[in-house]
């Protein structure tokens, strides 16, 4: 591995520690290398506060090294004022010689701008460095900027002999086929990504919270289909306490701040008509869990990114059929549950 990469692969080591906090902006880590040593290293931890540049920067004990190190990112620094003020300003104001970038920046306030005004201020400029990986490390943002939509994971647990739900049900709460571990595993699952998606039958049957309750996170914002307005007030996605955007043919309904009242015309082209809502809404990456007409509806218009089906070794005998998808995929164990990985991405 060449030097240059060394230092980019520890770039998105640290950028991954704020999976799920930074949206709408993208995972970034840095470093700073002088004389062959990591002199200062950070990562950009939430949206708002301070980039990753400058966490690497501040983190240097000794200034006077800057004018003498390389600065390594692995996404390129911006350079217009947003929240904070541009890494490139500051990069320039310490007068550091190096600049190697992992990938350029899709966002258009940005896309070739920061590289150009780093090397329009004197500095050597690298671009390109573990490109590749880069590029998925923020798979969500890229496809946000280039596609126009979020990126999309489908997610759903069926019975061994191929049921996502049972025909009948005891109580309005959710049928866990899956084990306690692989539960867990959906929560942390939440906390990563900016939104859950569900179905309108899915709230009815299940009442679900679609929180992170068994993992320590955010709260994902709840997207809802809710054609025709039968979901009242006694479930919990209209609880107000977690943003809430119900997508809705019914007009003239006053949103407020965690309740969110999209209008769509269901008839046709359903699935793009949600991403352009969530678009038009910043959200960067959805999971849809639910339930099986919903599913089916992105996969029918090859409106998805990823999907990650648990098998359980539970039999329901009969219910409903879960969705199937063909590809190749990729298998893992979680005790007794397998977890099959779907890839539909570029």
């Amino acid at each position: 591995m060449k030097i240059h990469e060394i230092y980019i692969k520890r770039c998105i080591e640290l950028a991954k520690n704020g999976l799920g906090t930074t949206y709408p902006n993208p995972l970034v880590g840095s470093v700073i290398v002088y004389d062959g040593k990591i002199i200062g290293e950070g990562w950009h931890q939430k949206s708002g506060e301070a980039h990753a540049e400058v966490h690497a920067i501040n983190s240097v004990k000794d200034k006077s090294l800057l004018s003498k190190s390389t600065i390594y990112v692995s996404l390129e620094p911006c350079s217009h004022f947003g929240k904070t003020p541009p890494c490139c300003d500051l990069i320039i104001k310490h007068k550091i010689p190096n600049v190697v970038i992992g990938t350029v920046d899709p966002n258009e306030k940005v896309a070739g701008n920061g590289i150009k005004r780093l090397l329009e201020n004197g500095a050597n400029v690298t671009v390109g460095i573990l490109e590749n990986e880069c590029n998925e490390l923020n798979k969500r943002f890229f496809t946000f900027h280039n596609k126009k939509r979020p990126y999309i994971i489908l997610k759903w647990a069926e019975s061994a002999d191929g049921f996502i739900a049972p025909l009948h049900r005891e109580k309005k709460e959710p049928v866990w086929l899956s084990n306690e571990f692989s539960r867990q595993l959906v929560h942390k699952w939440r906390s990563e990504e900016q939104a859950i998606l569900v179905g309108t039958k899915t709230v009815l049957d299940d009442n679900p919270k679609l929180d992170v309750r068994d993992w320590n996170g955010k709260n994902p914002v709840r997207i809802i289909i809710d054609k025709i307005g039968k979901i009242d007030s006694s479930f919990y996605v209209k609880d107000k306490k977690t943003k809430t955007i119900f997508i809705t043919e019914q007009e003239n309904i006053l949103s407020d701040e965690n309740c969110i009242y999209e209008n769509v015309i269901f008839e046709n082209q359903l699935a793009e008509k949600i991403c352009s809502v969530l678009h038009k809404n910043n959200i960067q990456s959805v999971i849809v869990e639910g339930g099986k007409m919903t599913l089916e509806t992105f996969i029918k218009a090859n409106l998805w990114d990823e999907a990650r089906v648990f098998k359980s070794q539970t039999s329901l005998n009969e219910g409903v059929k879960s969705p199937e998808l063909n590809g190749n995929s990729q298998e893992q164990k979680i005790q007794n549950d397998q977890l099959k990985l779907f890839f539909n991405h570029d």
